[in-house]
Formats: structure tokens, sequence, C-alpha cells
């Protein structure tokens, strides 16, 4: 165990830097008190400029995990540490909770997160404890006896020697969580640095308590979107399903479908409604519903099928367009006959072919005063599979169309001959070619539905 020392100040040790304008005269020299003055506020200007730009930096984020990051980077510049936690907890429970880190690796997190909570700043933070409601500075944290053993183990382990903890609240929203800014050395923020972080702590919580609520809106986007789509998938002799959705972050109206149908036969669908979140959400839901009513009436007939949507679309959304494909399939026959409105149109994939289905252009549902298009039909080969998408699938490549089209021909062709009986298997490697990062563009609000089906 080091011996106790001194703690120095953030600034006057020459690794953490301190603003010049904040700088006491030289000792035995005198200084005019109008020099003083500008110096002053020369140093005030400085600090108010900083703050700007960080809040400003901080606004710019829309994202949770880039807004955690920027507030940990900002305070650590703030207060003139090098390394720091942010604990994000909020006190509803209403989630979500993480923890990440400023130059610390997950393994040094987790030797951090093994101290008790009562034995650290950050955790009395959250534990909202009613004398805990300012930052909480610990010099020396190696020669302080009076902390936890264990806090001063996991600190000489980590190499850290003091700590400032700011807690994340507002009035409203209430404790959101607390970030810990770590010093190699024994250190304590300058008085001038407190209130500057304190200030910026306060703007900070109310950014993330609103993106906590945007967060949270998501995700019951997310749930309610995927209430709206098949339990499970129907099995129907001499062909297997398989699908696959992803949701853009403001949830979007793409949707798929899958119904059984008297004589062993199959209604497929896909469609996608313009816009995105709650509205686009209850819109598909509608028109999903709708859909399959028309099928179960008169599923043979796909153009009718399509001419009952277009009608309710007309009637329930009359402001708004949808794409739209239904196929009605015959499994032991392997026969697919198919109409759509506006839709992009599937690809078939097997062994000898991987090629678009010609379909008739038509336009989308609710453009025209009167939605008309003819049906097409064709024959999927033994073991070949046949993929219906969204043009989400295409949107999120970020290319053009063609280069789009292109690059989902060859991601079907390229399929291993393994993965080749397994529709599931097939949706997963199209997904991982077509979008090598996951998901493609990075905020971009289109919504994905894939749905594969494989005959015998």
């Amino acid at each position: 165990m080091s011996a106790p020392h001194p703690p120095k100040v953030a600034g006057i040790d020459p690794m953490v830097p301190v603003s010049t304008h904040t700088a006491a005269p030289t000792e035995g020299m005198p200084s005019a008190p109008g020099a003083f003055i500008q110096d002053r506020l020369a140093g005030w200007v400085s600090d108010l400029t900083t703050l700007h730009e960080l809040t400003e930096r901080l606004a710019g984020t829309s994202a949770l995990d880039s807004a955690l990051q920027e507030i940990l980077a900002a305070g650590a510049a703030l207060v003139g540490a090098g390394r720091g936690l942010l604990i994000l907890e909020p006190a509803d429970g209403g989630g979500p909770s993480r923890t990440i880190g400023l130059g610390l690796a997950h393994a040094e997190l987790g030797h951090i997160e093994t101290v008790p909570r009562s034995a650290t700043a950050y955790g009395r933070f959250l534990e909202g404890l009613p004398d805990t409601d300012g930052p909480l500075a610990s010099p020396d944290i190696l020669g302080d006896t009076g902390l936890d053993p264990r806090c001063r183990e996991v600190a000489a382990r980590l190499g850290y020697a003091a700590s400032y903890a700011q807690p994340l609240a507002t009035g409203t929203a209430g404790r959101l969580g607390a970030a810990v800014w770590l010093y190699d050395e024994p250190a304590e923020p300058l008085e001038r640095q407190c209130h500057l972080v304190g200030l910026y702590a306060r703007y900070a919580a109310e950014h993330l308590a609103r993106l906590l609520e945007l967060e949270r809106a998501r995700a019951d986007a997310a749930v309610i979107a995927e209430e709206l789509f098949p339990s499970r998938l129907p099995r129907i002799p001499g062909v297997r399903l398989a699908a696959r959705h992803r949701s853009a972050p403001d949830g979007g109206g793409d949707w798929y479908d899958a119904l059984p149908l008297p004589d062993n036969a199959l209604g497929l669908s896909v469609g996608s409604v313009g816009g995105s979140g709650p509205a686009a959400l209850a819109a598909m839901g509608r028109l999903r519903a709708g859909l399959r009513a028309y099928a179960v009436m008169e599923g043979e007939d796909p153009v009718a099928v399509l001419s009952d949507l277009e009608l309710l679309l007309r009637l329930t959304e009359p402001a708004r367009a949808a794409t739209a494909l239904y196929a009605y399939c015959e499994p032991e026959r392997r026969t697919i006959l198919l109409a759509g409105a506006g839709h992009t149109p599937p690809l078939v994939t097997g062994e000898r072919r991987t090629e678009f289905v010609e379909t008739t252009l038509s336009a989308p549902l609710g453009m025209l005063s009167c939605w008309e298009a003819p049906s097409v039909e064709f024959t999927p080969r033994p073991g070949e599979t046949v993929l219906f998408y969204t043009d989400g699938l295409l949107r999120r490549t970020g290319a053009t169309t063609d280069r789009a089209f292109a690059r989902l021909r060859s991601a079907a062709a390229g399929v291993p001959q393994v993965l080749r009986q397994d529709p599931g298997a097939v949706a997963d490697h199209v997904l991982r070619a077509v979008l090598p990062d996951g998901a493609g563009r990075i905020g971009s609000t289109e919504d994905i539905a894939l749905l594969a089906a494989r005959f015998d």
C-alpha cells in the first residue's frame, strides 16, 4: 500500500491542463486592478465559449449511446481527467441501463463494478441518498484509510489515485445515473472546473432525459410492431417458410404474412406503408388485417385481393399510399399466382438459376383513382426458394436501385449449397451479404421484411 501523500490540484500537475486566464498573479509582483479584471473577464469568456462548444456537440447527438460517450469525454476535458465511467440507471426502473467507460477496457469496468456500491461515490448517487445531491471528490483514494479497502485495492490495480463523481438528474425525470472521472495521481479539480462541469451536467441530464423518452418510445413501437406479425409461420406440405424483420429506429410500416388457406393452399404477402412512427404502424396493422380477410374470401384471385385492399386504403387512409404483393400458392403443384401493386418483384433462387420473377408494372395502392393490374403465374422448381421482400432491403444499401437489385441477386446466387436446404439460412445469408454491417446505412428510416419460401 502506498504511503499517504498530499493531493495535487488538477491544473497544477502539468499533465492536467487548466486555462491560463485563471492563473493567480506571481507572488511578490504587483498586478494592476484593471489588468486583473481584464484577465478574469477573459477567463470567463473562455470558459463560456468552451461550455457552449461542448453543449452544442452534445445537442448534435440523437442516439443514446453517442450522447453518453460525448458526456463522458466532455466532462473529462472540463475536470482535467484522463479516464472515467458513466452509469445510466434511471430511478424509475424503466431502463435502459448501461455502463460505459472512457480509457477503460471492459475487464477494467468489471473490476470497478466489484466494489460495493455503498462504498463508492457513484453508488451513493445511484441509491439516491439525500445527502449526495452535489458532486463528490475523492482526492487521494490510496491514502484515505477511511475508504472501503476494496476501493483502494481496485484503484491500485487499475492505476488511478483520485476520482470526481457527478450525479445526473433532472427535476422531472429524477435520477438518471452518475459520471465518475479518474485521475492517475492524487488530484482535485479547481472550483472553476467543478462549476463548469456542474453546469454541463445539468444540461446533459436534460438531454439524456429526452433521449431516454425517445428510446423508450422506440422500444414500445418495436414491441407493438412485432406483435402485429404472425406469432408463427404455418406448416403446409410441400413448402417451408422463414421470415426476417428489421425495424427502423422510429418504427416503419413494412409487413409480411403467411396464411393457410383451404385445400392446402397458402397465401403469402409482403407490403409497405409510407411513413414511419406510430401512425405508420397503425396503418400497417389495419392493411395487413384487411388483406388477411380478403385472402380468406377470394385468395385464388390475387388481383381481387389487392383491389379490395386498395378500396380499404382509400376509405381508411385517404392521404396515404402503400405497396403490396400477394401470392396464392399451391405447394403440392408448385404453382404461384401473384399480383403486385408498385411492389418489388420476388426473387427465385436455386442451383440452376437466380432470377427475378417478371411482374407487370403497376402503381402503388392509393395513387390512382382505380387500381388494376394483371396477375402473373410461375412455377418454382424443386428445391428452389422464392424470396418476397420489401424495398427497405434495397434502400438500406444506400446504392442506386439498379445496383441494389444487382447486389440482392448476387447475394442470393452466392448462397452456399449446404445452406440452400434451409429457407432461414438462405434469408440470413442474403441479409448479411446485402447489408454487410447487419443493418445498412446508419440512421436509416427503412424497415426490412423478408419472407423466404422453399419448395420441395
